[in-house]
């Protein structure tokens, strides 16, 4: 397992981890881990009493007494058990305007100017009037952010989608926008894969897109490796996102580029469902994706993704066979 780099901003990250016996929650600081077994069964119980816990933490990562782990000689799980994942689809400006203006010129052959004014008219109205996209992923797709990433036997264009996921600290219904910052406990990197050519169902056209059979594959969502507390991350709008592909730089956006932001999107989810303590929001993938490059994984390839102050996966793909 690599080392993550860069660190984790704040004195301390939150993350689920194993030493080759049961897994255990543990308070991660710089490259120290302590564990928190005996006093909580999990980072998402943890959550669920949030306000009560996040002072104390800030006292344990100060004690030099209790049981500390080097984190090199730990397995590195996903940090958090959520009891829903709710992913948000065409959510940066720059990604949605290149897809519209790619089909404007190749299907409406429009010209390059004509179609990228058009889709930057589309996002306007869009931002004024429109509201998010959000749909539901399967918590089975989860993976540590080292595990290897499994492609299924199905499908070809399998394509990567790094994204800024929030985790739920408070549950609320029909939350207001100016408090739903106040629901959110920590934030943590989800990198949400796609088999492109297994999205749409030819068989079913009226109904369109597959997305539980081209997002939820296993292994198809590394989170992690660490949760990290709100009030240590600074604005979520302001954050940078980078991918690597085999060394090659694929995304590198920053979350400014977000149609909606993170309160939008939680009032909005919320209008639907309850929003409970360890829920993950994922916040949509900025541009660069495998289907722009005309790139998809295949075995053997290495993936590295990180967003500022939440550290660094690494996930080696894989044959199913």
């Amino acid at each position: 397992m690599p080392e993550p780099s860069p660190s984790h901003a704040g004195p301390f990250a939150l993350g689920t981890f194993s030493d080759g016996a049961a897994a255990f929650p543990g308070l991660v600081a710089g490259t120290r881990v302590r564990d928190l077994s005996g006093a909580v069964a999990s980072v998402r119980a943890l959550v669920e009493d949030w306000d009560t816990w996040l002072p104390r933490l800030h006292e344990l990562a100060a004690a030099a007494d209790g049981a500390w782990h080097d984190l090199a000689d730990l397995r590195v799980l996903t940090p958090v058990e959520p009891g829903q994942i709710l992913q948000s689809g065409a959510n940066y400006r720059k990604h949605v305007v290149d897809l519209v203006a790619a089909e404007k010129e190749s299907v409406h052959g429009a010209t390059p100017e004509e179609a990228r004014a058009d889709a930057e008219k589309m996002m306007d109205e869009r931002i004024r009037e429109g509201v998010p996209y959000i749909f539901l992923g399967s918590p089975r797709a989860l993976c540590g952010p080292y595990d290897d990433i499994v492609l299924p036997a199905l499908g070809e264009q399998h394509d990567w989608e790094l994204e800024l996921a929030l985790v739920i600290g408070r549950s609320g219904k029909n939350i207001p926008v100016e408090e739903a910052m106040s629901h959110v406990a920590g934030y943590t990197i989800s990198n949400d894969l796609t088999t492109r050519d297994r999205l749409y169902r030819p068989d079913l056209k009226a109904i369109g897109t597959d997305w539980f059979t081209a997002k939820n594959a296993d292994t198809f969502l590394p989170t992690g490796p660490f949760l990290v507390p709100a009030d240590f991350v600074g604005d979520p709008g302001d954050l940078r996102i980078t991918l690597r592909h085999n060394g090659v730089v694929r995304q590198d956006e920053s979350t400014k580029d977000m149609i909606f932001d993170i309160p939008r999107l939680i009032a909005y989810a919320s209008t639907t469902t309850t929003l409970r303590p360890g829920d993950l929001l994922l916040t949509g993938s900025p541009a660069g994706n495998g289907a722009h490059w005309g790139v998809f994984l295949r075995p053997g390839d290495v993936i590295d993704a990180e967003i500022t102050g939440l550290g660094r996966q690494r996930n080696t793909v894989r044959s199913h066979a």
